[in-house]
């Protein structure tokens, strides 16, 4: 049941109070949801770009056997940052974006609960990451101890391990603030009748998700405040030489790290749950199972975190509780993948371009969840830990799971945001080469760890040499993929080239946000709307 306007969405008198700001004050006081949101894109479209060109140099280098073009040192600086841009740069942003963005029209409010709270959230993200940026031109270069930043070696790096961790500090504060604000704003600011089980699933992912970083946020500012103290202040906290424990920072950072996957992974449900129910013109089967199963996977990520050390020595008993708390993961997410095909299950199906990528992201998210199933095996895991294999399983749940859900959703809702249609064929163009690519690039990794190639080497004998250039020739097929989705298809959009969208582009979609005209008037739902009394929910 579609929600029903009591109002328009935005008032006709007083017509100059919704005009917005132009010029350059528009883009750096920003306080209205949509511009934040648009900057959060538009800042990860930046650092997907520039983690993708780190990763390209890593693919050319392992082209082939031998040293082509970087140094080893350089070579360890490369995978370290395109980890830490990647996660804390392109996917984390990204999603704010989207919750700037759809939460407050989804829920019928007429912004967030903080507006100058959520522009100084998100101009953090700029000095972070320029300090990110430009720690490879810092004395000794940038730094080089892995995304997860492990001791001894952080002990070791020069200057620029300072700036990751100030940037890291950083990002962490905005994360916050931006957390708080959507969890205030999906509890208080709910349109007159929208109650929690009447919200769109992306709302429910989010407000979960927000919990998720407020919790494990400070846990990672922790660890790395604690390192630089070890750094040049004496402390020995995970010094062995002055007794300290390299293997405790293990703890303290992946019990920031498992959850910090989820938040990664629960805003790209969210996204499916809304696209897969439009195109499949039904409600979403089993929405109270997908919200009891969100809340699950965000309840137990925090008692797996150390299946991540199977190979630190940790006791039997250890092993044992950890392999199979996370093999009981794996039950909430199936759940979910269970729901999204009974969804597609007898539905009108329609494949354009979101349901392309929203049906991608469950073949491919089900390959990379069946691969941790297989890691979160200690016997198994003892084997492969620390290879390719492990590489292949965390790009397909993030490179095909967060990613594909991120075009997804961009494709589902970029109408609403500019008012424009977006060329389907260019659309189904990007989604069968990035698919292709995609797979060509990962799928052999597998086949690479498990003949025991190590991660983060930059050299490798001669019998690995076949997987690795089918790799690297994938991965710059896939690179040069998302120029293309940049270029061809968001550009032409921002510029408003192409046919005018109408309010509602796709006909199965539920929802306030497709009550409002496109592309979304500036200053929206400045009356709230009311709601159908009779809608059991108001969208799938």
């Amino acid at each position: 049941m579609s929600a029903v306007l009591d109002h328009p969405a935005h008032p006709v008198h007083g017509e100059h109070h919704a005009a917005a700001p132009s010029g350059w004050r528009r883009w750096v006081y920003a306080t209205n949801h949509k511009d934040i949101g648009t900057l959060y894109l538009l800042f990860s479209a930046t650092m997907l770009m520039l983690g993708g060109v780190l990763a390209l140099i890593i693919r050319a280098e392992l082209f082939q056997p031998g040293l082509q073009f970087v140094n080893p040192e350089f070579f360890n600086q490369l995978t370290t940052m395109h980890g830490l841009i990647m996660v804390f740069g392109a996917i984390m942003p990204a999603f704010v974006g989207f919750g700037n963005w759809m939460i407050p029209m989804q829920i019928g409010a007429p912004d967030m609960a903080f507006a100058r709270m959520n522009n100084f959230s998100f101009w953090l993200l700029i000095p972070a990451g320029l300090l990110l940026a430009s720690s490879f031109f810092m004395p000794g270069g940038a730094p080089a101890a892995g995304w997860t930043l492990y001791a001894p070696l952080t002990m070791q790096m020069g200057p620029s391990m300072d700036a990751g961790i100030f940037a890291l500090h950083i990002l962490g504060a905005s994360s916050i603030m931006g957390s708080i604000n959507i969890i205030v704003t999906i509890l208080n600011m709910r349109a007159p009748g929208m109650t929690l089980m009447k919200m769109p699933m992306f709302c429910w992912t989010w407000l979960i998700t927000a919990y998720l970083l407020i919790a494990v946020m400070p846990v990672l500012a922790g660890a790395i405040t604690m390192t630089l103290t070890d750094r040049h202040f004496g402390t020995s906290f995970f010094n062995p030489a002055g007794g300290g424990d390299p293997v405790m920072y293990q703890h303290i950072f992946w019990f920031f790290g498992h959850p910090e996957v989820y938040i990664m992974i629960l805003p790209a449900f969210g996204i499916i749950s809304q696209i897969v129910p439009a195109f499949a013109r039904k409600k979403l089967f089993g929405y109270a199972s997908m919200v009891y199963a969100t809340s699950s996977i965000a309840i137990l990520s925090f008692i797996v975190w150390a299946h991540h050390m199977f190979t630190s020595g940790m006791p039997v008993a250890g092993q044992l509780f950890f392999m199979y708390s996370t093999m009981l993961i794996a039950v909430p997410t199936a759940v979910k993948i269970f729901n999204w095909v009974a969804t597609m299950w007898r539905g009108s199906m329609t494949f354009e371009t979101p349901m392309l990528f929203a049906v991608g992201f469950i073949f491919v998210f089900t390959i990379g969840g069946f691969t941790g199933l297989i890691l979160a095996m200690a016997p198994i895991d003892i084997q492969v830990h620390d290879t390719y294999y492990v590489v292949a399983h965390f790009h397909y749940v993030l490179v095909a799971g967060s990613l594909y859900a991120l075009f997804a959703g961009y494709y589902y809702w970029s109408p609403k945001w500019t008012g424009v249609m977006y060329k389907e064929s260019r659309g189904k163009i990007h989604f069968w080469w990035s698919l292709i690519a995609f797979n060509v690039t990962f799928f052999p990794m597998h086949f690479l760890g498990l003949a025991g190639m190590p991660r983060r080497y930059v050299d490798y004998p001669m019998q690995f040499a076949d997987f690795n250039a089918i790799s690297s020739v994938g991965a710059f097929f896939f690179g040069f993929a998302q120029v293309y989705f940049l270029f061809f298809i968001v550009l032409p959009t921002m510029r408003g080239q192409g046919e005018k969208a109408p309010q509602r582009p796709w006909e199965g979609a539920e929802g306030l946000e497709w009550e409002l005209p496109s592309p979304a008037p500036f200053h929206t739902f400045e009356t709230p709307p009311k709601l159908d009394p009779s809608a059991t929910r108001i969208i799938g």
